[in-house]
């Protein structure tokens, strides 16, 4: 059974929301149903509210698919794991990008063979953005993929003039935050020997990005 059949069952306006995650969860699976083709144990990072995986785990169903957050977002994962169980969704793991190494799966004991993750770059400092494409280069393995989803800006410049707002809006409540430029994040996942291999452009503006882990 499809999530969105579920949605008749579970009374979804009490569990935490984001509306983002209800626009682009659809054209982010079919993406996902191409690219993780072959793949086996995906490391969620940043999962937020949990929409996403309850969405995406019972439409991918070869793939293993684990959540991981800072400690405070994990009850809202859980409530959504709770109203939309799915064999291949596992709960939360603690994964602080600021001090944490990527978080071992106890539950599998599997390694990631696969990462991704939304809306998350533009939000954390570029430090973090650093960090986070250390952590997956030392992480996955040969032919490993890291997906990332979200608005960027392309030669210098914003996409959209909904984009502009948006990264003013960013940026006036926290200096670090910001869109980030696909140029300085491909150069950056190419020092960690991550290769750009495909770019999806997505509704709102937004795009959908692939790297894949050199042999």
């Amino acid at each position: 059974m499809h999530n969105d059949d579920l949605n008749n069952k579970v009374d979804v306006s009490a569990l935490p929301f984001s509306q983002a995650c209800e626009n682009n969860k659809q054209p982010i699976l079919e993406v996902l149903q191409t690219e993780l083709q072959g793949f086996t144990h995906v490391l969620e990072i940043g999962s937020g509210t949990g929409r996403h995986s309850v969405h995406f785990a019972p439409n991918l169903p070869d793939v293993q698919w684990q959540t991981s957050d800072v400690t405070s977002n994990h009850r809202h994962i859980i409530a959504w794991h709770d109203a939309y169980p799915a064999p291949n969704l596992y709960a939360p793991l603690a994964f602080d990008l600021s001090t944490d190494s990527v978080p071992v799966d106890s539950q599998l004991n599997l390694p990631y063979d696969a990462m991704f993750t939304a809306n998350t770059l533009h939000i954390i400092s570029w430090a973090l953005v650093e960090r986070l494409f250390v952590l997956a280069g030392d992480a996955l393995p040969a032919n490993g993929k890291l997906i990332v989803y979200g608005p960027f800006n392309e030669h210098g410049d914003y996409t959209s003039e909904g984009n502009q707002r948006f990264d003013a809006m960013l940026r006036a409540g926290n200096s670090d935050s910001g869109i980030r430029h696909t140029e300085e994040v491909v150069s950056l996942a190419s020092e960690h020997h991550l290769k750009l291999v495909t770019t999806y452009a997505m509704p709102a503006n937004n795009q959908l990005l692939v790297f894949q882990k050199a042999k």
